[in-house]
């Protein structure tokens, strides 16, 4: 839905010097079927993601909500399964395994990837992210970085958009509600564009802005950081 998003992860990577292969049998990590209650179709794609990326020296993933999904639920979906061999190769993936910031600030030990980016920018803390993966300033140091930016903090950043998968579904007023705030927080910056680490919430973020005719934007941290002063933007 957002190939713009991983275009940025390879010319971000592939800028810092590091080789990116992309297998092409992936698929999704389960986390939507998992959620959902579609817990036996969600076991299959542990093994499939081992399968695709057992030799990889770092799994980079620019969604921290998949992330989440994979350190929190699959070691207990190997247990499900009950393949000994599935478990242990497991446990010897996840720890390659990173969100793409969390990649750059604590795998690589960077804050400037050397991005241009001259907008007004605002940042929004996803839940997983902040709360199952601790990136902390992480995202932020990033962006503080980023030439040309003007980095404005919003309110409550932490408090999450009400977005949370079908939650925005079954729970339509409460998201809404809580989304009124998130994009009110976001129109009172001033920003351009609002960026985060997941493009779950942004999208969630960026119908509301639509809808009301904001003209700001939200964009993936990934696309922030693949800028450079040859770019038109």
């Amino acid at each position: 839905m957002f190939p713009e998003t991983g275009k940025a992860v390879v010319k971000v990577l592939e800028r810092l010097g590091h080789t990116v292969d992309f297998p092409a049998g992936q698929t999704c990590c389960g986390q939507m079927h998992w959620n959902t209650g579609y817990q036996a179709e969600a076991l299959p794609l542990v093994g499939r993601f081992v399968e695709q990326f057992r030799h990889a020296e770092a799994v980079v993933v620019p969604s921290s909500s998949c992330v989440a999904m994979m350190r929190d639920h699959y070691p207990k979906m190997a247990e499900e399964i009950g393949d000994r061999k599935l478990i242990a190769e497991v446990a010897e993936l996840l720890p390659h395994v990173y969100e793409f910031s969390e990649f750059l600030t604590v795998r690589l030990g960077l804050k400037d990837v050397g991005a241009y980016y001259p907008h007004r920018v605002t940042y929004h803390a996803s839940c997983h992210g902040l709360r199952n993966l601790g990136l902390g300033d992480g995202p932020l140091e990033l962006l503080r970085a980023v030439k040309g930016i003007d980095l404005i903090q919003i309110e409550n950043m932490e408090q999450c958009c009400g977005f949370g998968g079908t939650f925005a579904v079954k729970n339509a007023d409460v998201s809404s509600a809580m989304l009124a705030e998130k994009t009110t927080a976001v129109l009172n910056t001033g920003a351009e564009a609002c960026t985060a680490c997941d493009n779950s919430c942004l999208m969630h973020i960026q119908g509301a802005l639509h809808r009301q005719r904001t003209g700001v934007q939200t964009v993936h941290l990934a696309e922030i950081l693949a800028g450079s002063e040859g770019d038109v933007l």
